[in-house]
């Protein structure tokens, strides 16, 4: 099984803790019908520390506390491959819902150690677990949905200040074993002018355009912010933190230096080269889920060749963030975990502190 990771990813392999881990997920299934359940979630992290086995907690809690690897992996959970049905053909078109319950309930007691679970309005219509499956006519779209084209390594949401803390996966099928990839920040070695330009906000990142295409502009309530208005970011730092171990907000495919500035291009080229010098796949394998760091960590997708046969690479996907309150203007009540759309220059940037 550690074959399947990259040097520098954590890896839980969940094998001894079955006897107790298979029966709590019989029970939580039979009791809670859906993973958004909403006394699921208002009791998430209380059932996480109390039926979860203690290693696993203490591993996930120093993921996130000591921040000692920018990727974590928890491996081990079987999945009924007859059970959870087909690779549906779209986001929304699983067959039967209720068919990976089990396996979506697991993934948000793992997630809800971590952090919050939050959604986007923008995307899969609010869902909180969404799916992350090849769909046809989308082969060569920059997003969790294309196949043939490389999906381009970045940091997820890198364009909103309210982008997760850490993206969570979990594998359902893969049956052809294509790689998630990942390079760690701590992988770049630049000149110290370079890291004091990536720190100032000298760079505009874009929304991608499964935000943007995804949105049904007619379902916004009047004077409601549409993703149009993220189409003007305002600058911000690729780096952040602290200089000698920097958090990073990158995202290449939509992004640039500012306008008439050559040295924040210079510097952009230079972590964008060696970033994609580090990238490593990491082949999830059914019944994995892995954590990425947002902030320590870029990831995207291998290209491959979807069949569309109902065997297809079928994850799926969380975004986590560790402080709720801080997207609180773009949420309704004060519980709720999806965010509308909100206008980028509303809220402040980003900068090296």
């Amino acid at each position: 099984m550690d074959s399947e990771f990259p040097p520098g990813v954590g890896v839980y392999e969940l094998a001894p803790d079955l006897p107790l881990v298979e029966p709590l997920l019989d029970e939580l299934t039979d009791r809670y019908p859906a993973a958004d359940d909403p006394q699921l979630l208002a009791g998430c992290r209380q059932l996480a520390y109390r039926r979860l086995p203690a290693d696993l907690v203490a591993t996930l809690t120093r993921f996130r506390d000591a921040e000692h690897v920018p990727v974590l992996a928890v491996a081990g959970l079987p999945v009924d491959d007859t059970r959870i049905g087909p690779t549906p053909d779209h986001w929304a078109a699983q067959r039967d819902p209720a068919s990976t319950v089990r396996e979506e309930i697991w993934f948000l007691l793992l997630a809800a150690v971590i952090g919050d679970p939050f959604g986007w309005a923008t995307l899969q219509s609010g869902r909180l677990v969404q799916n992350v499956l090849p769909i046809k006519n989308q082969e060569h779209e920059q997003s969790g949905h294309g196949s043939l084209t490389t999906l381009a390594w970045h940091t997820e949401d890198g364009f909103h200040p309210y982008r997760c803390d850490y993206l969570g996966l979990f594998a359902l099928r893969n049956d052809d074993l294509v790689p998630t990839t990942i390079a760690p920040v701590d992988a770049v070695r630049l000149d110290a002018r370079h890291r004091e330009v990536l720190a100032q906000p000298r760079f505009v990142i874009g929304p991608d355009n499964e935000h943007l295409t995804q949105r049904q502009r007619e379902d916004a309530a009047a004077g409601e912010p549409l993703p149009a208005d993220w189409t003007h970011p305002p600058p911000t730092a690729v780096l952040f933190g602290s200089l000698d171990q920097p958090y990073l907000r990158i995202d290449p495919f939509f992004m640039r230096a500012v306008d008439g500035d050559p040295e924040a291009a210079a510097a952009l080229t230079a972590i964008v080269e060696q970033l994609g010098e580090a990238i490593r796949p990491l082949p999830l394998t059914p019944g994995t889920a892995c954590f990425v760091d947002n902030y320590r960590a870029v990831h995207g997708r291998s290209g491959f060749r979807a069949k569309y046969d109902g065997r297809d690479r079928w994850l799926k996907k969380l975004v986590l963030t560790r402080d709720l309150r801080k997207s609180r203007a773009a949420r309704g009540p004060v519980d709720a975990r999806i965010l509308r759309a909100t206008v980028l220059d509303s809220v402040p940037v980003e900068v090296r502190r």
